[in-house]
């Protein structure tokens, strides 16, 4: 069926899986200091990946260069086999969506407003705001269960409503591949769940494409089918959870003793730490 209305489009897309985003031998850093270097990895059409790793390893650089917020001073992140950094904005800006971490909006702003934000990369001097747009809007916040907080401004609500208006702006600018930078940052647990189980949807019911950076390893190991476990600015271990999850690898990385055992609820690798590696 030919869809003739908003470039949105929230029903499952089904397509062979492919490499839509791919950094290769990427050196990554803020003026001398190098946080990333000769990383590569892969982002496959139709999966959730999970980047963990302690703090400070280079997670959130290395989101940003995929989402061409950050340029790599060597190596190079290829969109759908392209150079990112010699594609136009506005063509990026249609197929990819980030959602940084800690995201702010100007005082006042309504999520109705926030969210119609996404709408920019279709507007152009021969094509202003539409039907179409107006559409697209309400379908990404019926997506994620505000559309009675449409008018309200985005710095009155609570921490799991204003994730889910930022998700909003994300899936309104009408992209299958989302990159999410802690998106449960300063929730408590039943709001963080909650924002996952929105991944989750999006993922399974609407065919996006994610990747994540997240610090709850039990979270990613339930969220996500794909983990990549980064140290030190680089990628120690990547694939399914059970693979990534194991007690070697969280002293390795994280320097921790713990016993990893299944999730009773939903089958994962389920993290019991013991205590931390002795300080020499």
């Amino acid at each position: 069926m030919t869809q003739t209305g908003p470039a949105v489009d929230f029903a499952k897309r089904v397509a062979p899986p492919q490499t839509r985003l791919k950094a290769e031998q990427v050196r990554l850093g803020y003026g001398e200091r190098v946080v990333v270097d000769a990383l590569d990895i892969d982002v496959v059409s139709g999966t959730v990946t999970a980047v963990i790793g302690p703090n400070g390893c280079g997670k959130s650089t290395l989101l940003r260069a995929l989402g061409r917020l950050l340029k790599p001073s060597a190596g190079q992140v290829l969109l759908d086999g392209k150079r990112i950094d010699k594609l136009p904005t506005r063509e990026v800006a249609k197929v990819l969506g980030i959602l940084p971490q800690s995201p702010s909006a100007p005082e006042g702003l309504t999520v109705a407003d926030l969210v119609a934000r996404g709408r920019h990369p279709h507007q152009a001097w021969y094509r202003q705001w539409s039907a179409d747009d107006e559409e697209a809007v309400a379908q990404a916040l019926e997506w994620t269960g505000i559309a009675d907080l449409a008018e309200r401004p985005v710095d009155e609500l609570s921490g799991g409503q204003r994730q889910r208006a930022w998700i909003s702006m994300a899936l309104a600018q009408g992209t299958d591949l989302l990159l999410l930078d802690e998106p449960t940052t300063f929730l408590d647990l039943a709001h963080q769940v909650d924002v996952l189980e929105l991944v989750r949807r999006l993922h399974t019911e609407a065919g996006r494409t994610v990747v994540m950076v997240l610090h709850d390893l039990n979270l990613a190991a339930r969220y996500a089918d794909r983990l990549v476990a980064m140290c030190d600015g680089r990628i120690v271990a990547a694939g399914d959870p059970h693979d990534v999850i194991t007690e070697e690898m969280l002293f390795e990385v994280f320097g921790l003793s713990a016993k990893v055992i299944e999730d009773p609820v939903a089958g994962t690798p389920l993290v019991v730490p013991i205590g931390a590696r002795p300080v020499a």
